[in-house]
């Protein structure tokens, strides 16, 4: 029989200091979820700010967000939608933590994994964490073909690279502060996937892979990326890597 796998888990007594979170959540049109996924953060018991860029959203969640109000949650807006990429650029300029992370409205992806993610971070192994639904945790089940589409974008990815990651597209990322301040963003869509890490790739900055919960929505419950955003992505992984 061979050995059972060990389950690390972060441990707040284990840590030397104590590391101030900057979570930022770019958000558009996400009316259904976005107070259910603020209470959850604020409900994370760690040291932390909650940066929500309103992405030019034309439903009611710029006015649920102005009904939160909590000191440890600061809102910022774009007039119009300028796509994740800019939301999230926006959030980091205004971030003041030691670690980012980046947190999606959407309720996909669930706060209790932070533990896992800042882990690696803590323990001075990493500087960069990817989150990555295809490594066993529990996942809701959707379409094959997306999932397909996934492994191909981060198959493309590792060949640029020279990486082994298994979840390139995740949303789940967290970095040493300088790290994601460094490394001068240009995409305004999710290009900024691929561009992350292209550029962290790069720069030789430590990356680990952690498993993560996901709970995929269908595009009938509100998922915006589709096909067009997939193959735009494929593009982003040669340009970033070849050419900026």
């Amino acid at each position: 029989m061979g050995d059972k796998p060990v389950e690390i888990r972060f441990r707040t007594s284990d840590l030397e200091k104590a590391l101030r979170l900057s979570i930022v959540v770019p958000a558009y049109n996400e009316s259904q979820t976005i107070e259910r996924v603020i209470n959850r953060l604020l409900e994370v018991p760690l040291e932390k700010e909650i940066i929500v860029v309103d992405d030019g959203s034309t439903d009611d969640t710029a006015g649920i967000l102005e009904r939160l109000s909590h000191p440890d949650v600061k809102l910022l807006r774009h007039e119009g939608n300028r796509g994740k990429g800019a939301a999230l650029r926006t959030a980091f300029a205004e971030a003041s933590g030691d670690v980012i992370i980046i947190q999606d409205a959407d309720l996909e992806y669930d706060p209790s994994d932070y533990d896992i993610l800042l882990e690696p971070i803590r323990a001075g192994h990493a500087d960069v964490v990817y989150g990555s639904r295809f490594l066993g945790g529990p996942h809701r089940v959707l379409l094959f073909w997306h999932y397909v589409g996934n492994k191909l974008i981060t198959l493309l990815s590792n060949m640029m690279t020279n990486l082994n990651l298994t979840d390139m597209e995740t949303g789940y990322k967290v970095f040493r502060a300088e790290v994601i301040k460094g490394l001068n963003l240009k995409s305004n869509r999710f290009g900024c996937e691929p561009e992350i890490t292209a550029k962290v790739a790069k720069r030789g900055y430590r990356i680990y892979e952690v498993p993560i919960s996901y709970y995929g929505r269908t595009a009938a419950e509100g998922k915006k990326i589709t096909w067009k955003d997939g193959l735009a992505a494929l593009l982003h992984v040669i340009r970033f890597r070849l050419f900026d």
